[in-house]
């Protein structure tokens, strides 16, 4: 049977469904992501965001039996907003979380069905699927019907390296440049600390996290604020999903790094450094000891969480460039996925959102709270 003859049906999640919510999620088709997790979403309810959890459920084919993936349902994350005058604007964070990017328009259907016969007012949702970037899955997202519209998160095209071999075979396929600094740092003394997770920690790895993009302002990105941060990462580590790692120098911390294991992946989410630091290599070995560390707790692959796209690696004008030849030090391929994808349920309120709805939503939110809308 091929994946596309699934359809599916939604519903909202049952309150047992909700309390075991991570086992459903990290059990998904493309096994989950970190942003559609408990953790997560306790964060974001309280910066602005109502939140909804959405379970997709195939209901078979239209001829032969149903195959493994067809099989499984799909939990996934839903942020919420309720917009004046508009009604409300769904984002499918990291989702729809399906087998195969045929199965999206399916899934869509099924989230429309729902919306329209449980009179939830929803006029567009936001996808943005963990499916590879391809001529072929951009034709078939637009085929649907649905708009292309700019990316959100950093790792819609990031450097994944495969940790599911034994450590020494994993330090062997690192990129040369990788593996020489990892060697030299560990021959030269360099120490990893795992950090308490104190309110002291989270203070300097903000402030790491803040030096590190002012000195590299061009890359237009503003760090969110520390109560954010604060929140983001107590959450994780109070779900033994987080851990804070520091390199010190000099007595104070120089590089730090929070990383994440959910499900099979580990994420390097935050990080940051001093601008002049001496101990070579201290970064690598920094990551070198959290993949080691996600791979003691399961996890078979690790995302380095953001670079340019494949196509622009080279190109010394964007502004992740620096962060890509970090990241790629590790792994030499660079996954791009599809980003981000508006699906119109309601077409007249959509062109008032793309209009200047969602324009005046950003600036009255940011106005209000100093956050940022997504």
């Amino acid at each position: 049977m091929t994946s596309h003859t699934v359809t599916f049906t939604a519903r909202f999640a049952n309150d047992t469904e909700i309390e075991n919510w991570d086992k459903h999620v990290t059990a998904n088709p493309n096994g989950g992501n970190l942003l559609q997790s408990a953790a997560f979403a306790a964060v974001k309810r309280n910066f602005g965001w109502d939140v909804r959890h959405l379970v997709l459920e195939p209901r078979g084919s239209h001829g032969g039996s149903a195959g493994e993936h067809e099989a499984q349902p799909s939990y996934n994350l839903v942020l919420e907003k309720s917009v004046p005058l508009l009604g409300r604007f769904w984002y499918l964070i990291k989702g729809p979380d399906v087998a195969a990017a045929e199965q999206v328009p399916a899934a869509l259907a099924a989230v429309k069905e729902f919306v329209l016969r449980e009179r939830l007012g929803v006029f567009a949702v936001k996808i943005e699927p963990d499916i590879v970037d391809s001529d072929s899955s951009r034709a078939l997202l637009a085929g649907a019907g649905l708009v292309k519209v700019p990316n959100l998160q950093p790792n819609d095209s990031t450097a994944i390296l495969d940790i599911s071999t034994e450590p020494r075979l994993i330090l062997k396929s690192l990129h040369s440049r990788g593996r020489n600094a990892v060697r030299r740092a560990e021959r030269e003394g360099v120490e990893v600390v795992e950090a308490e997770p104190t309110l002291e920690n989270y203070r300097t790895m903000h402030a790491l996290m803040t030096g590190t993009l002012n000195s590299k302002s061009r890359t237009g990105v503003q760090v969110r604020s520390f109560d954010y941060y604060r929140q983001f990462w107590t959450e994780f580590t109070q779900r033994g999903q987080g851990r804070l790692y520091f390199v010190y120098e000099n007595g104070r911390p120089s590089v730090g790094a929070f990383v994440i294991n959910y499900g099979r992946k580990g994420t390097y989410k935050d990080g940051g450094s001093l601008q002049k630091r001496t101990q070579y290599g201290d970064s690598h070995l920094v990551q070198w000891t959290a993949i080691n560390r996600v791979k003691e707790l399961g996890c078979t692959e690790y995302d380095f969480c953001g670079t340019p796209p494949a196509d622009r690696l080279k190109d010394t004008s964007h502004p992740f460039h620096g962060l890509g030849l970090f990241k790629t030090s590790f792994t030499k391929t660079v996954t791009d996925f599809v980003g981000c994808w508006d699906f119109v349920i309601d077409p007249l309120r959509y062109r008032a959102w793309t209009t200047a709805g969602e324009r005046i939503a950003r600036q009255v939110y940011t106005r209000r709270t100093g956050q940022q809308f997504y």
